[in-house]
């Protein structure tokens, strides 16, 4: 007779269960002798329930134990709890060469009676040993009982929290279907089988729920374990056995996370905090690491001398390793009873490894108004974290007082890590003393961060008086040495930035960026040092032309501040990023902007040697908002520590470039002379400076109207070969400007193309006329300037003017064509003329101001009363004031050669509505820059083609629109813009 197997069954999951059955179904008459082994809840009932159900629909008999009747099926469960009489009743039974016997016990305990049992059954058939189901198991289980296919998730948190145990992933789905958190039924359900288990499996049980570790010299004395040998051992090696084996832990000894859980939950807060707090002691006594429970007895409320002793010892394993949690545990220990002042040094400490400056400058101030009241090694502690913390706010000369101090306390002579504070300040004398020594401390071990500061003082005073060469290297190393030890965090810089501007002042791009690359990746410095990281690999994206990435790295830093303000040192550098950005952009709106953040960070951070190149963009821009009082004391005390350091060129050379910009903004000739004199004479401070140097003198011509098309841009390919792309491209392009030479214009305007494309980041420029903060949309107007001022002075066909507090210097036009006083947009004058009236010789390329400029500050286009016309290129010829004629796409233009008279036969003809295909790919791309305010000169530069040109392409876009005036030409192209999407 066969009997059927169910095609839905409870062994569902478990195939080598449902194959044994299968084979019983198939033949339930033939003799067989089985022992089926598991902890519990892994199915050995549901196996002989089946089993059961099987050879009785056959039409056996089938009892619990031997009969005299012949043919009985004797099926057997928990077998591990019966006498060894019966067990070897059993024995005795399986050796009938008939018999039909299946045997289940849990594999602990084991006596010799059930061993000789389990070898008999053995003799003729593999015991079947049931364990854990895998993710196919449970997605087959999941489906029996919830109807449904689990998600990969589902499966993947039943399985690690039920460790794959049969009975916990049923009950689990049944209750929750797989969802996080015990179920309270649940959680009733496995207290009483916990209950059920002997009291000290209970016992390791909690224990190891509670965070003890699974080592005997911690559970031994914890559960008060002994045995005959006195040590304890066998009796928790029998408590582990008998929990597994009660389903309790898995095999290799950890609570299944759910009966954790559940454990957990059912213990009195009272006992929790009592085994935790004798499990801290048992730890710090023996020496062992107290971190882990600690971390469960934090936040408990245990007080006393034993548990401040175990906080403060885990504070200390945190700091070691430079861990956050070492700022909780010392404020546990003092709300367990430690004395704060004696922790305060140290507790400065682990608040600057984890970026909290504010609370390490605070505990440390605590320790140094009380020096007598604490040991001097916690005196120095706090002094070293003091002045790290003051070098990074930017305050490098009270940094320097404090290691002056916290040498004279120690009895030594100043730490190596002072030597770039003192540079930085002008100290050069006292820094070569330190650097002379090096870093070995008689009667200390040199560690890793001492060669690290060894390296980092000899690599600063190299670029001041040595190598460039040699100082990158040996600030590069010591970065390297630094990547496998603690202690940068403890720094005023890390070497990683200090490498990187040495790399930065000698046109190292590519070292810089892989410097602070690492950096990064290593974590290097800990959390205080990764804004500074980012910035500077912004600044470096910014000197190679890539405004992109550059405004990328400095949102990334703004956005992870989230709403705090950035560090005076950090938030320094971004303000300058800013500006360089939205300068680099001609973004005026955005530079406005930017302007505002860039004056609170210069009134915070005093000047060092290691802001000058971010000061130099700061002075650039100053001087085309013409807001040059800002700067000009910071300039006066940057050009006085350069002194007091010997002109060092390597830092000197980048900041007379920028004073250079600012020159060349003005036309200040004079002034431009004078700053190339200082570049020449420190050219031979690096291939960087080399390249500054030849580049300074075509940048003189150009303000004077002399261009040597050649020798420009043999000095702009310098300047790109040494990373400078942005400023190649700018120099050829403006010196394309100021020749009448058409072939050098094509040759130079070339030159500015590759130069600009050839940068190892592109340079991408917004298409919605956004600035460095991401703002603005296609087809809006850029925002005017507001703040009290008088209306425009200029009248049709002149630059408008305004000033007040927050609006655009005298002479400069918002985008949207108002003054900065808020006049309304000036009118061109009719047929090309100027503001008197007077025919311009050539076509201007943007509106120029009172002082002959347009809003950035150049006059490449026009001449006023401080400029200098340019034969054939002025827009219009100076009226009253200095005033001239605008080009054709901003407010205040005179009509272009090529469509005079035009303008006034359209302006009462019908608007044609034309499709977007009537203007070319080109005149798409300028009018796109056109509805974003941008002067002709700025939308040349955009597209490196020269103002006459755009001119052109303007004169025709209007001819085809049908449009005459301003308004209507903008309303037109941002129509035809946003039908394209």
């Amino acid at each position: 007779m066969t009997a059927t197997a169910p095609t839905t069954s409870p062994l569902t999951g478990g195939p080598v269960s449902t194959a044994l059955v299968r084979a019983v179904a198939e033949d339930p008459t033939a003799p067989r002798t089985l022992a089926v082994t598991g902890p519990a809840g892994s199915g050995k009932s549901v196996v002989l329930r089946e089993l059961s159900r099987v050879w009785s629909a056959s039409g056996a008999e089938v009892a619990r134990t031997p009969g005299a009747e012949p043919g009985r099926v004797v099926v057997v469960d928990d077998a591990h709890e019966l006498t060894d009489e019966a067990l070897d009743e059993l024995r005795a039974f399986a050796g009938d060469p008939g018999a039909r016997l299946v045997v289940a016990f849990r594999p602990w305990p084991r006596g010799r009676a059930l061993a000789r049992l389990g070898a008999a059954l053995a003799s003729s058939a593999p015991p079947l040993v049931l364990g854990s189901l895998d993710a196919a198991g449970v997605v087959a289980r999941a489906v029996l009982i919830t109807g449904s296919r689990p998600s990969d998730e589902t499966v993947r948190v039943v399985l690690e929290r039920t460790a794959g145990s049969p009975l916990l992933v049923d009950r689990l789905l049944a209750a929750a279907g797989g969802a996080s958190g015990v179920p309270p039924e649940l959680a009733e359900q496995l207290g009483y089988a916990i209950d059920a288990e002997d009291r000290r499996v209970v016992d390791l049980v909690t224990a190891t729920a509670l965070g003890a570790p699974q080592d005997s010299e911690v559970l031994v004395p914890l559960l008060g374990l002994a045995d005959a040998a006195g040590s304890g051992i066998d009796e928790l090696d029998e408590l582990v056995q008998r929990a597994v084996a009660a389903g309790l832990c898995t095999p290799d000894g950890r609570v299944v996370p759910l009966v954790g859980d559940a454990v957990r939950g059912r213990v009195p807060p009272a006992r929790r905090t009592e085994l935790r707090r004798s499990l801290a002691e048992i730890e710090l006594d023996r020496g062992g690491s107290v971190l882990a429970v600690a971390r469960t007895l934090r936040g408990s409320g245990a007080t006393g001398d034993r548990a401040a002793a175990v906080f403060r010892a885990a504070a200390v394993e945190a700091a070691r390793s430079e861990h956050p949690d070492a700022v909780r545990f010392y404020a546990e220990a003092v709300a367990a009873g430690t004395a704060p002042l004696t922790v305060a040094a140290r507790r400065a400490e682990a608040h600057l490894v984890a970026g909290d400056l504010d609370g390490a400058l605070g505990h440390a101030d605590a320790v140094l108004s009380a020096t007598d009241a604490v040991e001097p090694e916690d005196a120095v502690r706090a002094g070293s974290v003091a002045a790290a913390v003051l070098a990074r706010r930017g305050l490098l000369a009270r940094s320097a007082e404090l290691y002056r101090w916290t040498a004279a306390v120690a009895g030594e002579r100043l730490p190596a890590a002072a030597v770039p504070v003192l540079i930085g300040t002008g100290a050069w004398e006292e820094a070569r003393e330190i650097g002379g020594a090096g870093a070995i401390v008689p009667g200390r071990a040199p560690t890793l961060v001492d060669g690290a500061d060894d390296l980092t003082a000899r690599g600063i005073l190299d670029s001041v008086q040595g190598s460039p060469t040699a100082a990158l290297s040996g600030l590069a190393r010591a970065a390297g040495l630094l990547e496998s030890a603690h202690g940068a965090a403890l720094l005023p810089d890390t070497p990683a930035a200090l490498a990187a501007l040495v790399a930065v002042h000698t046109g190292e791009f590519d070292v810089a960026s892989s410097v602070l690359d690492r950096a990064l990746r290593t974590g290097l410095g800990g959390v205080p040092a990764r804004s500074r990281h980012r910035l500077l690999l912004g600044w470096i994206a910014l000197l190679r032309g890539a405004t992109g990435p550059a405004a990328e790295r400095l949102d990334a830093v703004d956005a992870d501040a989230a709403g705090r303000p950035l560090e005076p040192r950090d938030e320094f550098l971004a303000a300058a990023l800013q500006v360089a950005i939205a300068r680099r952009n001609s973004d005026l709106g955005a530079l406005m902007r930017a302007w505002t953040r860039a004056r609170q960070a210069i009134v915070r951070h005093p000047v060092d040697l290691f802001v000058l190149q971010p000061l130099g963009e700061l002075v650039t821009a100053a001087t085309r908002l013409r807001e040059e009082s800002w700067v000009r004391p910071h300039l006066d005390e940057a050009q006085t520590l350069l002194d007091q350091l010997g002109r060092p060129a390597l830092w000197a050379a980048p900041l007379h470039w920028a004073q250079l910009q600012a020159a060349i903004l003005v036309d200040d000739a004079d002034a431009a002379r004078e700053q190339t004199a200082a570049l020449e004479r420190a050219a031979c401070g690096s291939r960087f400076a080399q390249a500054m140097a030849t580049a300074a003198p075509h940048w003189v011509g150009v303000i004077e109207g002399r261009v040597d098309a050649e020798a420009v841009e043999a000095a702009a390919r310098g300047l790109h070969a040494v990373g400078l792309s942005f400023d190649g491209g700018r120099l050829a392009g403006q010196a394309a400007l100021r020749t009448d030479d058409r072939r050098a214009v094509s040759a130079l305007l070339a030159c500015a193309r590759a130069l600009q494309v050839a940068g190892a980041e592109v340079r991408t420029a917004s298409p919605q006329g956004g600035g460095a903060d991401g703002a603005g949309r296609a087809g809006a107007r850029g925002p005017a300037a507001t703040g009290p001022g008088g209306p425009a002075a200029g009248g049709p066909g002149s630059g408008p003017q305004g000033s007040g507090p927050g609006g655009t210097a005298p002479g400069r036009t918002a985008y949207d064509g108002t003054a900065s006083g808020g006049a309304e947009p000036v009118r061109a004058a009719p047929g090309g003329t100027g503001r008197d009236g007077r025919g311009s010789s050539g076509t201007a390329s943007g509106a120029a101001g009172a002082d002959g400029t347009s809003w950035d500050g150049t006059s490449w286009d026009g001449a006023g009363s401080g400029g200098r016309a340019v034969p054939g290129r002025a827009a219009g010829a100076p009226g009253p004031g200095g005033d001239t004629g605008a080009g054709p796409d901003r407010a205040g233009t005179g009509a272009g050669a090529h469509d005079q008279g035009r303008a006034a036969a359209a302006g009462d003809a019908a608007r044609v509505e034309p499709p977007p295909s009537l203007l070319s790919d080109r005149e798409l791309e300028v009018a796109e820059l056109v509805v974003q305010g941008r002067t002709h000169k700025e939308i040349g530069e955009a597209l490196f083609i020269s103002a006459k040109t755009v001119e052109h392409h303007v004169a025709r876009i209007r001819q085809r629109l049908g449009v005459s005036g301003r308004s209507e030409l903008l309303d037109e192209l941002r129509r035809i813009l946003e039908e394209r999407g």
